[in-house]
């Protein structure tokens, strides 16, 4: 089937359709790089959300099909999303049809509104989060960017359920994961072996456990995703790599969280004793690694604390 997909999509475009100027936001050009045949990504900065970078953190993904554009995530807000829909228009004729929206972080859906045309498509668990969240994610990207975002422009997707799903004449497998977010969209393209893992991965950035509803079932999701037969990788946020890379790296930080935050607690210390450990150097190459870890201990170690107390999960 793979040989047969990428034949058939040898007639797209895979380099610009003309000579154009690049595609600006927020002072930075917008660039997407090739990851397979007519598959590309557009990476965002290893930064926090602020008014330097207007929100472009997390990474975006096109697939070109001969039915159209499959998009994975938005982006922050509609005028970055006006961008996208831009830069994507200098590597196809093809215009998108839909949009995949990984999970209820607002870097990777408030861009939904400049593709009012294509058909929004998520989990029932992450659009359940995002109508539970919407307007403080909105009020929170408002605060730390400097831009408002109309609340009538963030609408809901529709549901897609986990499994095998062919968009057009496109066949994707979707899985549904928890371990990051609550609700958690994977996407894995088997025409070209390409995961597409969302927030579930983050590679050269120390990953973000805010909304976790535990380290060790994430840890438990990521050993599931790396059975799966991929070449290549797509995470959140950092750049592209082969799977075991990215999620060896995401594990890895999460299984050291993980057994530092239950040391500390089974000492019967407080939360700034947790905070006063250096990160491994193995770690702490990682962008956003001090500001991550001072948040995930801020966060969640309370959770250990009422374990060891009351039994009480992680």
């Amino acid at each position: 089937m793979k040989a047969c997909c990428l034949a058939a999509f040898s007639t797209l475009l895979i380099t610009p359709l003309a000579a154009s100027e690049p595609v600006m936001f927020c002072e930075r050009p917008l660039t997407a790089q090739a990851v397979a045949e007519n598959t590309w990504m557009v990476e965002g900065v290893k930064e926090e959300l602020s008014t330097s970078n207007c929100g472009h953190i997390g990474n975006q993904a096109f697939i070109a099909t001969p039915s159209g554009v499959i998009l994975i995530d938005s982006g922050s807000s509609p005028r970055f999303g006006d961008a996208l829909k831009t830069l994507i228009a200098q590597y196809t004729a093809q215009p998108v049809r839909w949009v995949l929206n990984t999970h209820h972080h607002p870097d990777h859906f408030f861009g939904n509104a400049a593709f009012d045309e294509a058909q929004h498509l998520t989990l029932a668990s992450t659009r359940a989060l995002m109508a539970r969240d919407r307007d403080a994610l909105i009020d929170n990207v408002a605060r730390l960017t400097g831009s408002s975002v109309e609340h009538s422009s963030i609408t809901l997707p529709s549901v897609i359920e986990a499994g095998e799903i062919t968009l057009g004449n496109y066949p994707l497998t979707l899985f549904a994961m928890s371990g990051h977010s609550g609700g958690d969209l994977v996407i894995m393209d088997h025409a070209t072996d390409v995961l597409f893992l969302g927030d579930m991965g983050f590679y050269q950035r120390a990953a973000a456990t805010t909304h976790t509803p535990s380290l060790q079932q994430w840890q438990e999701e990521l050993k599931a995703l790396s059975a799966l037969n991929a070449s290549t990788a797509v995470p959140g946020h950092g750049p592209s790599a082969p799977p075991d890379t990215i999620i060896g790296q995401t594990s890895h930080y999460l299984e050291w969280l993980d057994q530092h935050l239950s040391d500390v607690a089974s000492e019967g210390l407080g939360a700034n004793h947790a905070l006063a450990v250096e990160i491994p150097d193995m770690l702490s190459t990682m962008a956003l690694n001090e500001y991550e870890f001072t948040r995930s201990v801020m966060q969640l170690y309370p959770r250990y604390e009422a374990r060891l107390l009351w039994g009480a999960p992680h």
